[in-house]
């Protein structure tokens, strides 16, 4: 299964194989609210046929009726703006006066489409530059921190391989968790090699991989677009694991447990020898303190904290359970055990 931004990049390639005219629209700047960040894109067939999304409905559907009026018409990248008085923010669905706007591109045999796709299938993140008056595009490699560019010449959107979670352990918090972030278009790994932990697992589209987790960390060579989460309790799982994942480009490394024993992790951690440097990624009490009780809040917390990180959000020190005062209610984690 792939991202949704694949998805579209290669319905849209598929459209233009079989010689049906099409367009790739990408939100580029947002004001006020927004339903769909900047970076967003949707993909539009000639006959009305659409993929993906940039404003949850209401704008798709004012594209698809001038694309079924008029047809695809467009020869060269339009910048289009939706919601600038209040009655379009109205009419177009757009929350409390936002406004949006969009780069429609036709797209033609200069696209690099195909191109795009074969770097991402290999986990490549790219840039794609498009000239506003060729429609030329240009690829090159792109780097974690680069977003995306707009000049009066040209607009530049990043790309990049599906986000990725490794969840060690299959009990009912794993289950919670991969169910969330399967729907939020993570591609969700589970590593568990205790046969009657797999043996009760039920979430749709995510299976368990019988492998010990450090190895499948290795495996896997995670890139920065990789997440690990351990969930076991049991240190011969988590700990070796989560020792490799340090080791990689991992933005985001969590374990569960108390504070204490996340105190004696850390401990074990520098007799294999990792720097302090490291051992510092490493979030534990896992999640953000939002005075979870059940598996479902806990895996909300998990995932609250991982998509902060992702976002390059900086967490107040009031909301990280690992910093949350000793006075503060107690929040436990999917096991029962105090965090």
């Amino acid at each position: 299964m792939h991202s949704i931004d694949y998805e579209v990049l290669n319905q849209a390639a598929a459209w233009l194989a079989a010689g049906k005219p099409c367009e790739l629209v990408t939100v580029i700047k947002t004001w006020g609210s927004s339903p769909r960040p900047e970076g967003a894109i949707m993909a539009m067939s000639g006959d009305g046929e659409v993929i993906g999304s940039v404003s949850g409905g209401c704008i798709e559907d004012d594209l698809i009726a001038r694309v079924r009026a008029e047809g695809i018409t467009r020869t060269k990248p339009d910048l289009v703006t939706y919601g600038i008085t209040a009655d379009e923010a109205h009419r177009f669905g757009l929350p409390c006066g936002g406004t949006i706007q969009l780069l429609i591109e036709p797209l033609a045999a200069h696209d690099r489409l195909q191109e795009l796709l074969g770097h991402l299938a290999q986990r490549k993140l790219v840039m794609r530059s498009v000239d506003l008056e060729t429609g030329e595009a240009t690829l090159a490699p792109a780097s974690p921190e680069m977003q995306l560019r707009v000049t009066d010449k040209s607009i530049t959107t990043i790309h990049g391989p599906r986000w990725r979670l490794i969840i060690i352990g299959a009990g009912q918090l794993p289950a919670f968790l991969a169910t969330i972030a399967a729907g939020m278009d993570y591609h969700v790994t589970v590593c568990d090699p205790r046969e009657e932990y797999r043996a009760g697992w039920q979430v749709p589209g995510v299976s368990v991989v019988h492998a010990m987790p450090d190895d499948l960390v290795l495996e896997m060579g995670l890139d920065a677009r990789s997440a690990v989460v351990a969930l076991t309790h049991d240190p011969k799982l988590d700990d070796l694991a989560i020792m490799e994942a340090l080791r990689s480009e991992a933005f985001y490394v969590g374990a569960i447990g108390s504070r204490a024993n996340n105190a004696k992790r850390r401990e074990r951690l520098k007799l294999f020898d990792l720097p302090d440097e490291q051992i510092d990624k490493l979030h534990g009490p896992i999640g953000l303190y939002i005075g979870s009780k059940t598996p479902a809040e806990i895996a909300i917390s998990i995932l609250a904290e991982l998509t902060a990180v992702k976002n390059g959000v900086k967490i107040p020190s009031a909301m990280r359970v690992q910093e949350a005062k000793d006075s503060a209610p107690v929040q436990v984690d999917g096991a029962g055990c105090v965090i």
